[in-house]
This record gives structure tokens, sequence and C-alpha cells, in this order.
């Protein structure tokens, strides 16, 4: 079982008077979103349930990395995420997982990093739109609260991003 955690894209911080949990991707946040879908897909780590905070930060990041992905995963929104403890993190893991291989939750800092460090011990930097690919110690989702796990992937857009301009 694999718990994959992405980190929500670049926001913008210029949107006007927008609460914390409404604040949009900027333009740079909206092509790193798309450009982790294309690349999960490349290499074949399309999750079998993406599961999203509300914010729409974490939502447009889920929406668009499936979009440019093409992947056929279907796609949850979950309040608990916003503001989520690492123990609430692994609750909602343990709650949406049932029969999932691969199970992806969009969400924030700095939970996703301590939630990395509690289950693989490993001391990750989550930047925006980042995946983390922890490969899990447990027989069942339900376990997952307890488990521990190793991180096999982590992934940042900007190993991604052509930087010959085509990005912008």
């Amino acid at each position: 079982m694999h718990l994959m955690l992405l980190r929500h894209a670049k926001s913008d911080w210029d949107a006007g008077s927008r609460s914390d949990h409404e604040r949009p991707l900027n333009p740079r946040g909206i092509r790193s979103a798309e450009r982790m879908g294309e690349v999960i897909q490349d290499l074949g780590l399309v999750p079998d349930l993406v599961v999203s905070s509300t914010a729409t930060r974490a939502r447009s990041t889920a929406e668009l990395a499936r979009l440019a992905g093409g992947w056929g995963s279907r796609l949850v929104l979950e309040d608990r995420l916003y503001g989520a403890s690492v123990q609430d993190t692994l609750q909602v893991a343990a709650d949406h997982g049932g029969g999932c291989d691969r199970l992806m939750l969009v969400g924030h800092e700095p939970t996703w990093s301590m939630t990395v460090r509690r289950l693989t011990g490993a001391v990750a930097a989550i930047k925006t739109a980042t995946l983390a690919d922890v490969e899990l110690n447990a027989n069942t989702w339900g376990d997952v609260t307890t488990a521990s796990g190793s991180l096999v992937t982590l992934l940042q857009p900007r190993q991604f991003l052509r930087t010959d301009g085509d990005d912008q």
C-alpha cells in the first residue's frame, strides 16, 4: 500500500481579500500542478483515489493534476484535511483507503512533512506541488494510524518544469 502526499501548488497571495481557505493558485502553481499530473502518469504512479482538502488551492491542484495526467482516479473532497494534524491525516487515509493500493491525499504544510517524518523517520522538504510517496508496512488501511513505512519517491515540480521558456 502506498500513501501519496501531494502538497498544493503555489498559491496567489495577491488574490485580494479572500480568506486563507479560498486562496487560489497563481500561474506558476497552475503549471506545476498540471506538470506533476503528467509526471505522475508518466511514472506509473497514478493513485486509485485522490482525497483533497477543501481549500481552493488544494482542490485546484488535485483537479488540474488529474486532468493534465489523464487519471481515471475519483476525487473526494475532505474537510478534515484543512488544518489537519498528523493523526487526523492518518485517520482520513484509514477512512478512505479501503480497496486502494495507492491513495493520494492533497493538502498542506507543515502537516505533510510531519506525516512523512512520523511514518518514515525521514526529514523531507515538502515544497509546493511536491509529491511524497510512502510505502506502508501495514496490512490494511485501518492499520495506517499506527503503521510505519519507507519514503520511496519525493518529486518536486522544479525537477520537471521546462526552463527554456516553454512553461511560461
